[in-house]
């Protein structure tokens, strides 16, 4: 027996979006995706199991950068308990896979300041031999905008005056390890803890800590944030890699400052960048609008409202642009556009038809379907076989489920997302017209490119891992496979 698995008669997802015919062969021992013609040939080996997926998408695992929890865990809350927080951790990994996820960031939203090392540390990679791989954490928060805070609890809203030594104070210096340590870390396969960082760059000191944050192998976020088209251009310009849930916890777009929203369709007339001290002394919007400033004090009069943490609190008047813009080369040539200054970034999405209505997320992917990102965005509500109804939330609340829609009981705040990923990409082609392929494409290869794990992860590249789900023509998982294992298959009923 030599391990080797032959997938045939079915539709593999290329990185450039299109699907094709051919046969896919992985080592189930090792775990990996191998060179069919190298193995027949040098190799001169067959394969021991042939498996006819009679036409299905065998297509690399899903992979949801941005989750909160699932099957009634929730990754913020921690009481105490090392070994309960593990098993909770252990359960969302062990069931997700039924949702075509095989990897996943785990997210944790703003926290109590001691609680941070802790659960932290909790969060590294992990995987169990039945399981989804958790590849580290995503902490979103407490370094963002009080006016776009969502759920976060203002009281913990930190700035960062002391730059990236903040960031470390906060998360753990142990937690932040620097790149070169990154790389050769071989206790977890190469993977730390951190992943993802959401911060909001028009925070006092956060903008002077981007290259550094990016320098560690951190992806920095743009995100909950009222930052204007400068600032979030500079951010890039810094090294930001990401998006937080395009649209949600952002000022909305407008002609005359499309703010975050607008690096999708980043101009190549850019602006000329200034220092970060220049910049946020000069464009601090707290400081600017006195009409934000009378919101603000009535929501703190009116006091915390539960709402999801993706959604607005309060709406952002467009900030004026005060980059002095330079000529740029004139071109004749039709059809082409000028090179960009800096690569334009990736975006998440949370396509629940809730968060972001069906015409937004065609326009954003129209704009830039190289950066799209799927992601579920999930509270630990999301369990497929949760029927609708009244369900226990925190603090003594319940909440409504409704199909995919959570209220705060007795009122019509929504509570947060309970879409899986797997319907996220079905939404997706629907939404957009694009081809299933291609929503596939943005809940494997995106994200995986963004975290840049694409040789390893989201991809089925011979040596990448086999985290393979099995759809049919119709983006329903049939089956879930990691590291050349099958870990779930649907039951006929």
């Amino acid at each position: 027996m030599n391990g080797l698995i032959c997938f045939t008669n079915c539709l593999l997802p290329r990185e450039d979006g299109s699907l094709i015919q051919q046969d896919l062969w992985i080592d189930e021992r090792r775990g990996v995706i191998l060179d069919a013609h190298r193995t027949f040939f040098l190799r001169k080996e067959r394969p021991d199991r042939i498996i006819d997926l009679g036409g299905n998408i065998l297509s690399p695992g899903f992979m949801d950068i941005q989750i909160n929890g699932a099957y009634g865990f929730d990754f913020s809350v921690y009481d105490g308990d090392d070994g309960a927080y593990r098993e909770g951790m252990k359960t969302v990994a062990e069931k997700i896979v039924e949702t075509g996820v095989t990897s996943l960031v785990p997210t944790i939203i703003t926290q109590e300041r001691s609680l941070y090392p802790k659960i932290l540390s909790l969060l590294r990679p992990f995987a169990t031999p039945i399981s989804a791989n958790l590849l580290g954490w995503h902490a979103e928060g407490p370094f963002i905008q009080l006016a776009k805070r969502g759920a976060h609890a203002p009281q913990f809203l930190v700035s960062a005056t002391e730059q990236f030594a903040s960031f470390e104070a906060i998360y753990g210096a142990e937690n932040l390890t620097d790149r070169e340590d990154w790389l050769m870390d071989t206790v977890n396969d190469g993977e730390v803890g951190v992943r993802i960082i959401t911060a909001a760059p028009e925070i006092d000191g956060v903008m002077a800590a981007v290259e550094e944050t990016v320098k560690r192998g951190v992806v920095f976020s743009i995100g909950h944030s009222i930052a204007s088209t400068d600032i979030a251009t500079a951010a890039v310009q810094r090294g930001a890699r990401l998006i937080t849930h395009l649209f949600n916890a952002m000022p909305q777009l407008h002609h005359r400052d499309p703010s975050i929203i607008g690096l999708l369709g980043a101009s190549p007339h850019l602006s000329v960048p200034m220092s970060p001290n220049q910049l946020v002394g000069a464009t601090t919007p707290m400081s600017r609008s006195d009409s934000l400033k009378r919101r603000l004090k009535v929501a703190e009069q009116e006091g915390p409202k539960a709402v999801s943490e993706a959604f607005d609190d309060l709406l952002t008047p467009p900030q004026t642009p005060i980059f002095v813009h330079r000529d740029s080369e004139l071109h004749l040539q039709k059809g082409k556009v000028a090179d960009m200054a800096f690569e334009r970034p990736f975006y998440e999405l949370i396509v629940d038809g809730i968060h972001s209505h069906p015409n937004s997320v065609r326009l954003a992917y129209s704009a830039y379907p190289e950066g799209c990102i799927l992601i579920t965005d999930a509270m630990k509500i999301l369990d497929p076989h949760l029927r609708d109804g009244v369900h226990e939330w925190r603090d003594g609340k319940r909440f409504v489920k409704e199909g995919d829609k959570l209220y705060l009981e007795g009122t019509d705040t929504l509570a947060g997302s309970v879409v899986t990923l797997d319907k996220c990409v079905r939404n997706f082609s629907r939404f957009t017209g694009c081809s299933l392929g291609e929503a596939i494409k943005c809940a494997t290869f995106n994200p995986a490119k963004c975290l840049g794990i694409e040789d390893r992860k989201g991809t089925l590249r011979p040596g990448a891992d086999a985290d393979l789900v099995v759809l049919d023509r119709k983006g329903y998982v049939q089956s879930t496979w990691v590291k050349g294992k099958e870990v779930w298959k649907r039951t006929v009923t």
